[in-house]
């Protein structure tokens, strides 16, 4: 019969059954696995979480499971934990290889880029593609000093997460991003355009109809560039 679990006892919740010596076994396997850990993500380079591939997104969560769970245990042996390190950064190495000499892989592992803007306006089914809203979206316009949509020429969200945009020369009137647009509403469209207040799509004013992009029913006045 087991003994009963005493509540607060600072021993249990502090060092649970190991011997107070096992934290030395600890500090000499977070060094080791971490060590190794960084040596073979040297010798395959690293980038910034921004840059990663998925192929490098999923090595990190990979290493991260792989180490962590050889840090503590006493049950986990090091050379078994080494060897996991070894095999998942071996395997990134050839994904990266593949992507390298061949396209298709290359497009199959890390994907392509997605146009979401063209001529000003919000490509909706590139949105949906990736999974992301044009609230969402105006915020990363705006990190790159976007006004207002009729700046842009193009914009294509790559495998990466980057936006990659390009300014229209010269630029049109669009719909505006800058705030205060969310906390209050944009002007009605009582001019000789309109355009859109989802996707930005410019028409003639006034305007009752759905737009013939992404079907909404609200327009407003672009802002001039």
């Amino acid at each position: 019969m087991t003994d009963p679990i005493l509540p607060f006892d600072l021993g249990r919740l502090l060092l649970g059954d190991a011997p107070p010596l096992f934290l030395a076994e600890i500090l000499l396997r977070t060094l080791v696995i971490y060590s190794f850990a960084l040596l073979m993500l040297r010798l395959i380079g690293g980038r910034s979480v921004a840059q990663m591939s998925i192929v490098e997104f999923l090595l990190v969560i990979a290493l991260g499971s792989a180490v962590g769970d050889g840090m503590f245990y006493p049950d986990v042996p090091l050379l078994h934990c080494l060897a996991v390190v070894a095999i998942i950064v071996g395997l990134s190495k050839l994904l990266d290889d593949l992507t390298l000499r061949f396209r298709r892989a290359k497009r199959l592992l890390d994907g392509r880029p997605v146009q979401v803007i063209s001529d000003g306006r919000i490509l909706t089914d590139g949105l949906r593609q990736r999974d992301m809203g044009p609230t969402e979206l105006a915020a990363f316009l705006r990190l790159h000093g976007i006004r207002n949509l009729g700046e842009l020429r193009a914009v294509y969200l790559e495998p990466m997460g980057q936006l990659s945009v390009f300014r229209a020369d010269p630029p049109r009137p669009g719909l505006r991003i800058e705030p205060p647009c969310e906390l209050q509403p944009l002007p009605p469209a009582d001019g000789d355009s309109a355009c859109c207040a989802f996707c930005g799509a410019l028409a003639p004013a006034p305007l009752a109809a759905r737009c013939p992009h992404c079907a909404r029913t609200d327009w407003v006045a672009p802002e001039p560039p």
